[in-house]
């Protein structure tokens, strides 16, 4: 058992409370918040890796944990995946294999950072970037913001960031973004993104989901070139194929992360890279959820807030 000290507050809990994504939602009562960190109050029959004090983060779900693909590192493809998420509370029951020990040098803040960025972490490595190679990442949140920090560590040459303002310019630089490009209504992105990159991408990120935003990626990346979709649209969105086959296109849709990435981004994190810390631009309490819920669906300034279950 944890007692909860952060989690953070994630765009997926806004689809799965909005009401217009009738194939993404928990059922009745269930308990949200899958972006957490904790201390361990209690310990189950059988814990033999953890103690009492322990500061620990874990994956929002499990699996069977004795499948191939869960001994593989990825419980979220388990015939038996179920969810676990509950960090939106002052206590929660985890499951020991998919726990992360934190290191000393983290604190719960960077603990429940690291869910959201080994959502990056993943659709970064799945792009496969070759030295030097041109990324453009599409959207400035969280999700876009971990893209370009794993970008720029994982070989990326230029990093060009797009968002539809300039307020997240300057975190967009701090997490590695070379440039940051709002295109004006009737510019091509593709054009500005090509002039900024000094070329066209290798690999587009899409990171906000929005409807249309794949044919976009599509349209300014490279022929042969990938398009890795972190972003998670829920409502039906279409793109013309035959644009795709005619540059030979690679898509790739990216969804969570395998056990591996979560622990890596723990120990990147201990190695001095903190600069995710900077996403954090609010705090709240639990009674404060609803209000803040509303405030991010409509275009909120802020980016990652986190809910301390301990406020009054």
């Amino acid at each position: 058992m944890l007692k909860i000290h952060r989690c953070g507050i994630c765009g997926s809990d806004l689809h799965m409370t909005d009401g217009h994504a009738p194939h993404f939602t928990l059922p009745e009562n269930s308990t949200l918040g899958h972006e957490f960190a904790g201390e361990v109050i209690a310990l189950g029959k059988g814990v033999e890796k953890l103690k009492v004090g322990d500061p620990v983060t874990a994956l929002p779900f499990v699996g069977c944990g004795h499948c191939a693909t869960c001994l593989s590192g990825k419980p979220n493809f388990c015939a038996h995946f179920k969810g676990a998420a509950a960090g939106f509370a002052q206590y929660a029951v985890v499951t020991e294999r998919v726990t992360t020990r934190l290191p000393k040098t983290l604190s719960m803040e960077d603990g429940a950072l690291i869910e959201p960025m080994a959502v990056g972490l993943h659709g970064v490595a799945l792009a496969k970037l070759t030295p030097g190679a041109k990324a453009l990442v599409i959207g400035a949140g969280p999700v876009g913001l971990a893209a370009t920090f794993w970008a720029r560590r994982l070989g990326a040459g230029r990093i060009v960031v797009t968002a539809s303002s300039l307020r997240r310019e300057a975190l967009a630089r701090h997490m590695g973004a070379d440039e940051f490009v709002v295109p004006e209504e009737g510019q091509d992105l593709a054009t500005l993104a090509g002039e900024a990159l000094k070329g066209s991408p290798d690999v587009v990120f899409e990171c906000a989901g929005q409807k249309d935003l794949i044919a976009k990626a599509i349209h300014c990346v490279k022929p042969r070139g990938d398009v890795v979709v972190l972003g998670f649209c829920t409502v039906p969105d279409q793109f013309i194929p035959a644009v795709a086959v005619w540059k030979e296109v690679r898509i790739q849709f990216a969804v969570t992360y395998s056990m591996q990435e979560f622990t890596h981004v723990a120990n990147v994190f201990d190695a001095g890279c903190v600069e995710p810390r900077a996403m954090i631009t609010d705090r709240v309490s639990l009674d404060a959820l609803p209000e803040m819920f509303e405030a991010l669906r409509n275009r909120s300034t802020q980016c990652k807030v986190m809910v301390n279950p301990w406020l009054s």
